[in-house]
């Protein structure tokens, strides 16, 4: 099995560098706005979807799958390649036990090669998408340089160079093929939807009584913009409702936050380093035993 994985002195090329156009895309805190995006994607894919729903427990905790995400991105790309490789593997290992029947009776496996790269994937549409729509628009090449650099830490997942496109205008045509042939409005897709527009629990780091406050803007915010960010036709199939008045708020909340650019703060446009440091002990421990999951449901 190690042999899917690159040599640790492999790992400096695979991994972005501080100069690298992945830490500055990854690290404006604007682009988080995209991660309801990213999750709905994933959650769209059957066997992710079946995944989540049978071994997760986001429903009674969605914002543990939100850091545990925001954890591997981060330890991936800020913490350096040794860091990088470790938890690489860990998230191969767990993903190993995740398993199960889909609701038509079919077995699935989270590490089906088209199901496991379709998640890395996302995370770079989302990048690119939040990027584009909150921060700056990129332009084409700069969206094939970020391609260029993220494709590589696929290697650390032990995902197959074969089973990821080569260069972003691939991307695209596979994004679309992806939308129109392979996803499908599962179980987890609804789970998400709910939860996003509904009321959860504070998550680390924030008071309870400034979550009570915030927690109905922000949910509503990360609901609205991961509908907002999905391609027309993919919500007319799924059946979710987009109105005129939505279309014009995203549209007018996307415009001031690209026009506040200039004048926004280095801590928000670079907090890569200080999302490891905010999170401190509390980053999920990828390079450490993989914990155990619920036993399989049977069929």
């Amino acid at each position: 099995m190690s042999s899917i994985f690159p040599a640790e002195a492999e790992l400096p090329e695979l991994v972005p560098g501080p100069n690298s156009l992945t830490w500055r895309v990854l690290g404006d805190a604007r682009g988080l706005s995209s991660a309801g995006f990213a999750l709905l994607l994933q959650v769209a894919h059957p066997t992710v979807g079946a995944g989540v729903t049978e071994h997760s427990d986001f429903k009674s905790d969605p914002w543990g799958r939100l850091w545990r995400t925001l954890d591997y991105v981060a330890l991936s790309v800020y913490a350096g390649p040794r860091r990088a490789g470790a938890t690489g593997r860990t998230i191969h290992d767990m993903h190993q036990r995740i398993k199960g029947f889909k609701p038509d009776g079919s077995r699935y496996h989270a590490l089906e090669p088209e199901a496991y790269a379709w998640v890395h994937a996302t995370l770079a549409i989302a990048g690119v998408e939040g990027t584009s729509r909150f921060v700056k628009p990129l332009r084409e090449d700069q969206k094939e340089a970020f391609w260029a650099e993220w494709r590589p830490l696929g290697r650390t997942l032990g995902i197959r160079d074969r089973d990821l496109p080569r260069r972003w205008g691939e991307v695209m045509e596979y994004y679309e093929r992806m939308c129109t042939e392979r996803l499908e409005r599962t179980t987890a897709f609804d789970d998400v939807l709910g939860t996003l527009g509904g009321p959860v629990k504070a998550p680390p780091h924030i008071p309870e009584g400034i979550w009570r406050v915030a927690s109905p803007i922000a949910l509503r915010g990360t609901k609205q913009a991961g509908v907002w960010m999905l391609p027309p036709s993919l919500r007319k199939r799924f059946g979710v409702s987009w109105s005129r008045a939505e279309e014009l708020e995203m549209q007018v909340l996307s415009r001031t936050s690209r026009l506040s650019t200039p004048v926004m703060p280095k801590q928000v446009r670079r907090s890569g380093e200080g999302y490891l440091k905010l999170r401190g002990e509390a980053v999920t421990p990828f390079d450490t035993p993989v914990p155990q999951v619920r036993p399989i449901r049977a069929a």
